[in-house]
């Protein structure tokens, strides 16, 4: 067989394993394991325990856990309710302010949780009843949440840019910087479809007779503050080179337990261990993918399958700009059936070289893949947003959800090709802050 054939069988042999449901991190070890043997003999496996435990043999990895703890600190705490009440009393008066709170919410919850699941779930627990009862439609409230919380993955501190920093081998921190204002760019183009379809559907903005005095509106920022203090501390010590990603994340991780327990009492035995039980079942399921993705890596280059695909790819008589809107189309379909750091990790690797040699910036095309997860996350099968709004909101139909949530999918389209027309939106700051990329 040649390697592109093989390579077609991987694929198709990784689909059907995967399709069973078993966890990722098996099924990709299961298919890298049989497939050396199918076609390396059993000698190959002297290099398995080694192969498969270098995937997780990097010092920056411990910055993923030490995220998560951060995260898993401020969801089990009241912190998204006071992010999401201090909005929606400052900005009560403005036409459509609960939809701007909620979206805004889930932006700055985002970057605090670096969830998108913990970010639905925190902030759709109250913002989408509060639609409903002003007037909201269902499909809107709950479509806005599930798009709200996608930007977790982009907006920085963001875990699934630790992971292609690490598979790609570039600059955590620059990742960072580059997905700062495209994440602005999604939350205003979120916002803006949603003040628009509510206004045409006849919803009046200004029904809403709720006010707040200066006191009422003063007395929740010093519950939310501190915890965006520690955010923009952890921002800036890496986007000014004073700390590594991991030492960043363990000082900050460090800081928001201290926060939590000051702040919200949380600091029992009980509900502190519940933090780092969260955390370490996380961890251990994202650190076990990482190891089974550099063994299926491996597998697929010890068989020239990735050499194959690039060199297929280079030698495409097409335009650059077709050969990347098959790319897209590529990871938007990979998105809808796994997790955003298993495709990252399968994928990555092997698209990065074709990238840089079309000539598009490897920092710029982070966030184009990025916001292709981003879709997947609230796109059937797998659109695992969709199931925690229907598990916190139950009486609205999981229909009704994904409905509401396809004209945000279309905003994350019309954001990509705003990218590429102007890709100076990802580039500038960080070329500004660290200089250009060599």
């Amino acid at each position: 067989m040649s390697p592109l054939e093989i390579g077609l069988l991987v694929a198709i042999i990784t689909i059907v394993v995967l399709a069973t449901g078993i966890p990722v991190a098996f099924g990709l070890g299961l298919t890298a394991i049989g497939f050396l043997i199918a076609f390396e003999g059993f000698d190959s496996l002297d290099i398995l325990a080694e192969t498969f435990f270098s995937g997780i043999a990097e010092f920056s990895l411990v910055s993923i856990p030490m995220f998560i703890v951060m995260g898993a600190a401020i969801a089990s705490s009241p912190a998204g309710r006071d992010l999401y009440e201090a909005l929606d009393r400052w900005l009560h008066k403005v036409p459509g302010g609960l939809i701007i709170s909620n979206i805004g919410a889930c932006s700055i919850f985002a970057a605090l949780s670096g969830s998108s699941p913990a970010t639905c779930a925190a902030i759709g627990k109250m913002g989408i009843p509060e639609m409903r009862k002003r007037g909201y439609p269902d499909g809107l409230a709950t479509g806005a949440i599930a798009a709200g919380g996608t930007l977790g993955i982009l907006i920085p501190p963001s875990i699934t840019m630790i992971v292609y920093g690490i598979a790609t081998e570039t600059s955590i921190g620059r990742l960072f910087i580059a997905g700062l204002l495209p994440g602005l760019l999604l939350t205003v183009l979120f916002m803006a479809w949603s003040l628009y379809t509510a206004k045409r559907n006849g919803f009046d903005f200004s029904a809403s007779n709720v006010g707040y005095t200066f006191k009422q509106k003063l007395e929740v920022l010093p519950r939310v503050i501190p915890f965006l203090v520690i955010i923009a501390g952890v921002l800036f010590v890496l986007y000014g080179g004073v700390a590594t990603p991991s030492e960043a994340a363990g000082v900050g991780a460090l800081f928001v337990l201290i926060l939590v327990a000051v702040i919200y009492k949380v600091y029992q035995p009980a509900k502190i261990w519940a933090i780092i039980s969260d955390s370490m079942k996380e961890s251990v399921m994202i650190l076990m993918i990482i190891a089974a993705s550099a063994l299926f890596s491996y597998t697929l280059s010890s068989l020239f399958v990735t050499q194959a695909v690039a060199e297929q790819i280079v030698s495409l008589d097409a335009n650059r700009w077709v050969i990347m809107a098959m790319i897209n189309v590529f990871l938007l379909i990979a998105g809808f059936f796994l997790p955003p750091v298993a495709v990252i990790l399968m994928t990555a690797p092997i698209l990065l070289p074709i990238i840089e040699q079309m000539g598009f910036d490897p920092y710029w095309f982070a966030v184009i893949f990025t916001i292709n997860m981003e879709i997947g996350l609230i796109t059937p099968p797998v659109g695992l947003n969709l199931y925690v709004i229907n598990g916190i909101a139950p009486e609205i139909s999981l229909p009704t959800i994904l409905k509401g949530a396809f004209p945000f999918m279309l905003c994350m389209v019309v954001a990509i090709v705003i990218l590429c027309i102007f890709p100076d939106i990802v580039t500038f700051l960080p070329n500004y802050m660290m200089g250009a990329a060599q």
